[in-house]
């Protein structure tokens, strides 16, 4: 019989000896080392593995316990879990600790992977956030709780954990953070929780955690629950007044629930007392939909209630008529502020820009922005953003330009948002000479340039064959911390090509493949053509097949992923 030795060991040397006969049957150990620790190379720098002559030292009579210890130590751990166990467990058992892959990751990353361990019991829980040795801010708090998939209680402990921990401030800020998260989740009864939470330990709702509150319900268009929360907000250790009404009537107003709004307020009009904001923020909700009926009833009742309009009354008064195109009666009420004493004011003014450009009457509005430097009213970001965008569709860029240079120069910083809406249009038509102006500009005084707006100077600039602004404004993309995908290599390869560069090109297109993009047919087939029409086959050739690879492998992952197989 073959298996003398006795289970494990005796199958493993029969094994060496009929595919390796070479070897002596003593050294059956040190074959399984020297083929296994090929693949173990890469964990090498993670754990310490035993020695050559360590795993030589076992004799050929020892028992099957003492082999499975030694061949634990070889084999890789498994990515879920911190430490392996061996197949018989010791009092010498080596605990792994992987030191290296913890560091790549963000302090909120390790916070949120204590959650993928499935651990039962707040205690356990709670420990293993403590082991993590992160030093907890208000930031990072934000940050586990804000990004990933956590679920109801795991934010619950988190949060209870995180209070008690010394760094963070046991104050509104802290429960605001938490409670906006709850919220855009829709995990109602635990927002109600952690309200509860706040009036145990004597920390009172101001009219900011209100508005988180209720306006939650108001976006998840349950806007049932939010009446009834303001209802018994005496429960949460505040007061159904006039304030906390303010909070409700405008998250309504603004999430374009305005009849609902109104009827509230007609409800609860001889119940409490109203001040000018209640009726400014119904009169705010009509002017969206141009109600201008609606809006002189409820100024009806504002005068009855001996409440004179102030400057924003009359600033959505303008709104409204605005989009209900009565245009004639805004200049009318506008005209009529100054001797009601109160003079228009800069949300005036942009209401009255906004009602003639609606019309299409820009050098009306223009005539109002004039006018309203002559009344020492210093405009803000709505009033460049408006005029710029209407001047650069009606393509005056040098309007624009000289409309932008005032902007910055009042010390205004335009958005990120607001710098891509001037861009766009100018990669629409005619040279990216305009675009670049702005983006050079934007950029110079601290203004953070979104991706879309590199990607349209991308594609503007290799279409007409500006190679080196296409390097440089690449270089200042990376520079701020986006990487490129395969929209942005296809635009460097097409400028490339445009100029006859046409290594460079291949290049790039190399690079691209490497990180996994594969070119479209358009672009490729471009270069390919411009490659053979140079005489540079053997360079078509060989970049032919660095594609076909590249795209076999492309329609592989596509057909994996159709099937389930997400790889």
């Amino acid at each position: 019989m073959a298996f003398k030795r006795r289970g494990f060991v005796g199958l493993l040397a029969h094994f060496n000896r009929n595919r390796y006969p070479q070897l002596p049957s003593n050294s059956y150990i040190s074959s399984f080392v020297s083929f296994s620790t090929l693949d173990l190379t890469k964990i090498s720098s993670i754990r310490e593995q035993p020695s050559y002559d360590q795993i030589n030292h076992v004799s050929s009579n020892m028992d099957e316990l003492s082999v499975l210890n030694v061949l634990s130590n070889l084999l890789p751990i498994h990515p879920k879990t911190s430490t392996y166990r061996p197949f018989a467990e010791s009092s010498s058992e080596k605990q792994i600790q992987c030191r290296e892959v913890g560091g790549y990751l963000r302090p909120a990353e390790k916070l949120r992977g204590v959650f993928l361990q499935k651990l039962s019991g707040k205690s356990a829980i709670e420990s293993s956030l403590t082991a993590t040795s992160v030093d907890l801010t208000l930031d990072i708090v934000a940050e586990v709780v804000n990004r990933g998939n956590l679920g109801r209680e795991a934010m619950m402990n988190f949060f209870n954990w995180a209070v008690k921990q010394p760094s963070v401030p046991n104050d509104l800020q802290t429960y605001h953070i938490i409670l906006r998260a709850l919220g855009r989740r829709k995990f109602f009864k635990c927002m109600e929780e952690i309200l509860n939470d706040m009036n145990k330990h004597g920390i009172h709702p101001s009219s900011e955690t209100l508005s988180i509150a209720m306006d939650s319900y108001v976006r998840a268009r349950r806007v049932s629950k939010a009446v009834q929360m303001f209802q018994r907000l005496e429960k949460f250790g505040s007061e159904s007044d006039t304030e906390s009404l303010n909070v409700l009537l405008c998250s309504l107003c603004q999430r374009s629930h305005v009849g609902t709004a109104y009827a509230l307020f007609l409800a609860l009009r001889r119940k409490m007392p109203f001040n000018r904001t209640t009726y400014s923020i119904i009169i705010s909700g009509w002017s969206k939909i141009g109600r201008v009926s609606e809006i002189e009833r409820t100024l009806k009742a504002m005068m009855e209630d001996e409440l004179d309009p102030d400057c924003l009354t009359f600033s959505y008064l303008l709104e409204g008529l605005g989009r209900a195109s009565r245009i004639e009666d805004a200049v009318e009420v506008f005209d009529q502020m100054l001797q009601k004493g109160c003079p228009p004011d800069t949300v005036a003014y942009n209401a009255m820009i906004s009602n003639f450009l609606s019309v299409r009457d820009l050098d009306s509005s223009v005539k109002y922005y004039e006018k309203m430097l002559e009344m020492n009213c210093a405009p803000d970001l709505d009033t460049f953003t408006k005029l710029i965008s209407v001047l650069l569709k009606s393509r005056r860029v040098a309007d624009a330009l000289e409309m932008f240079d005032e902007m910055l120069w009042r010390g205004i910083i335009p958005k990120t948002g607001v710098v891509t809406s001037f861009i766009e249009p100018l990669c629409n038509f005619g040279p990216p000479h305009a675009a670049m102006v702005i983006y050079k500009k934007a950029r110079k005084v601290g203004c953070i340039i979104s991706l879309k707006a590199y990607k349209l100077l991308l594609m503007r600039l290799s279409r007409f064959g500006k190679c080196g602004m296409v390097l440089k404004v690449w270089d200042e993309m990376q520079e701020s911390g986006y990487s490129s995908d395969s929209d942005v290599y296809e635009f460097v390869v097409n400028g490339l090509c445009n100029i006859g560069q046409l290594e460079n090109a291949a290049l790039v297109m190399e690079e691209s493949l490497c990180k996994g993009f594969c070119p479209s047919k358009f672009i490729y087939s471009k270069l390919n053509n411009k490659l053979i029409d140079a005489s540079r086959v053997e360079r078509a050739y060989k970049l032919f097949l660095k594609i076909k690879k590249a795209r076999r492998a492309e329609n592989s992952r596509r057909f994996w992923r159709a099937n389930g197989w997400h790889f």
